[in-house]
């Protein structure tokens, strides 16, 4: 299982490497290859479908992440990606501390919500030290703080036809010749009930840092760590992830990553 684990972790930062180059240039140059119906791009989402069933049936869905003691907290949590949005809304509520902040949730639920930070933090909360990978190949133990996805779900009450959270993001990222767009990403319902996927608040004993993705962010621990959105604005419970961005899931994944990161 490890050697499957590695190689696979391998081939995503190759294909990292190749396709983040497309944003930070600006060049639409493998859209040819990488847009929906072309054989690449059909090859590479029939491999991750692959992989997708064959870790779900291999890896019991409540399976823990390593977790790890205060003594091996040895930096920082490195950021990674975008690090201070300038979204107008974004910069309003960082001036104020975040006290106006409302996390969104609608879609397929019974009960929408709109929760400040303060509801959240009041919520029960869980704390674990686990390992963030990058897809470009670094790693960083940090510990976080946050409310368990599960229970907001719960608040919310999930319908039955819902399938994937989408978590709509504040900051934007370039997107070739399009332009700038609205950062997302999705998970299923596996991995958002999952006990170590938090919303997290926290870093390493204090409020999580605008770098880090403030005021709230995605902690899912099983998977790489570009799924774990930052500067999240709304939550939206969802039976089909073909309505949102170029339909492959998340702001990466329409750029060619695989959805499913799970490691």
């Amino acid at each position: 299982m490890s050697s499957f684990v590695i190689n696979r972790r391998g081939l995503l930062t190759a294909a990292g490497v190749a396709v983040s180059t497309l944003p930070l240039s600006g060049c639409d140059a493998f859209d040819g290859l990488l847009g929906y119906g072309q054989p690449l791009r059909d090859f590479l989402a029939s491999a991750n479908g692959l992989t997708y069933r064959a870790q779900r049936l291999l890896i019991p869905a409540d399976r823990l992440a390593p977790e790890f003691s205060e003594s091996e907290i040895r930096q920082g949590q490195r950021p990674n990606g975008s690090t201070d949005p300038t979204d107008p809304t974004y910069l309003a509520l960082k001036d104020q501390a975040f006290a106006g902040y409302r996390l969104s949730v609608s879609g397929l639920v019974q009960r929408p919500l709109q929760l400040s930070l303060q509801e959240l933090q009041n919520m029960p909360a869980r704390t674990q030290i686990t390992r963030h990978d990058c897809v470009e190949g670094w790693s960083c133990i940090a510990k976080w703080t946050g409310v368990p996805l599960s229970r907001v779900l719960d608040e919310a009450a999930v319908k039955a036809s819902a399938r994937y959270v989408v978590f709509h993001c504040f900051d934007s990222m370039p997107l070739g010749l399009s332009g700038s767009v609205a950062y997302y990403e999705s998970i299923d319902l596996i991995d958002a009930r999952h006990p170590q996927t938090i919303l997290a608040y926290g870093l390493n004993g204090a409020p999580l840092p605008v770098a880090n993705g403030a005021p709230l962010r995605a902690r899912i621990e099983r998977q790489l760590g570009y799924k774990m959105a930052k500067y999240i604005r709304a939550i939206e419970v969802v039976s089909d992830l073909a309505p949102f961005g170029r339909g492959g899931g998340g702001y990466w994944e329409d750029l060619g990553y695989d959805w499913y990161a799970g490691i």
